[in-house]
């Protein structure tokens, strides 16, 4: 299925006095480009992190962050650090003798004192473990948020690429008489410059001048490029280059079409198929 390269997802993991949670942002970008934003207990982890991204993703700028946050029923009755509350009351009885007018610390200020209330910690590799689960998990997420995103690309596409072969499929049957018609005005356009004596050389301008102005191979290029983008919609994986390529492709022989057309109806068909192929391009710069 297309994929496009713009999607968020979000996961969080609940440890036994912790939570870790992994954010996934992504925009479009040309390559794979990656930045971490990593708590301290994770900044080990990101070569980890970066294969196992590397290992889902072909293109887009992602960003990862990893956090981690206390539950708040794991601060509760962790008991008092007497080692600290020791040490305070050491230093609000120095602190006082030599200011008598100062306040005594409360209780809230106290508890608030870094160290004051044991807090509960998970182990270096449950956090670990933690964050990986949790990459895992938020890269599935991000997985179909960017598919989702990419159905609609699809669709936009498709819609164009009918317009653009509708162009090509009302012009065709035109051709015979728009080619007849251009014969005439040439054949016109020589008499009057060459005369009547000139009839043989007036043959072979004439026949010269068709065979530029013949638009049958570059609409046959089109549908045939036409078709391939379609076929490329329907592939797995990263497709948003090969598109991309196409797209190209469609805006060479659109232009051909352009410069070879010597009647109204080719002129329309031409700027509507150089607008539906930029409309095409630029949704595919989403895709992955």
């Amino acid at each position: 299925m297309t994929a496009s390269m713009t999607g968020f997802a979000a996961h969080s993991i609940a440890l036994e006095h912790a939570s870790v949670s992994v954010d996934l942002r992504s925009v479009n970008q040309r390559y794979l480009e990656l930045h971490f934003r990593l708590a301290d207990e994770f900044r080990a982890l990101e070569p980890q992190l970066r294969e196992l991204l590397q290992q889902r993703l072909a293109r887009g700028k992602v960003e990862c962050r990893i956090g981690i946050a206390p539950l708040y029923a794991a601060s509760q009755d962790n008991g008092l650090n007497p080692d600290i509350l020791e040490r305070l009351t050491r230093w609000q009885a120095e602190v006082r003798a030599r200011l008598p007018e100062a306040m005594p610390l409360s209780v809230n200020e106290a508890l608030r004192w870094p160290g004051a209330v044991p807090a509960a910690t998970e182990s270096p590799e449950t956090l670990a473990a933690a964050a990986l689960a949790g990459m895992r998990a938020a890269l599935d997420e991000l997985a179909e948020s960017r598919l989702r995103e990419g159905a609609k690309l699809k669709q936009h596409i498709l819609d164009r690429l009918a317009a653009a072969e509708a162009q090509v499929a009302a012009l065709k049957p035109l051709l015979p008489a728009l080619a007849a018609t251009q014969r005439e005005r040439l054949a016109e356009r020589l008499r009057e410059a060459l005369g009547e004596a000139g009839h043989e050389r007036l043959a072979q301008e004439v026949a010269l001048v068709a065979q530029k102005l013949d638009i049958d191979e570059e609409l046959s290029r089109l549908e045939a490029h036409f078709a391939e983008v379609r076929r490329v919609l329907d592939q797995p994986g990263a497709v948003g280059k090969r598109l991309d390529f196409l797209m190209q492709e469609l805006h060479r022989e659109a232009n051909t079409l352009g410069s070879k057309s010597a009647a109204m109806e080719t002129s329309r068909a031409a700027l509507e198929l150089k607008v539906l192929i930029e409309q095409m391009r630029e949704q595919i710069q989403n895709i992955e």
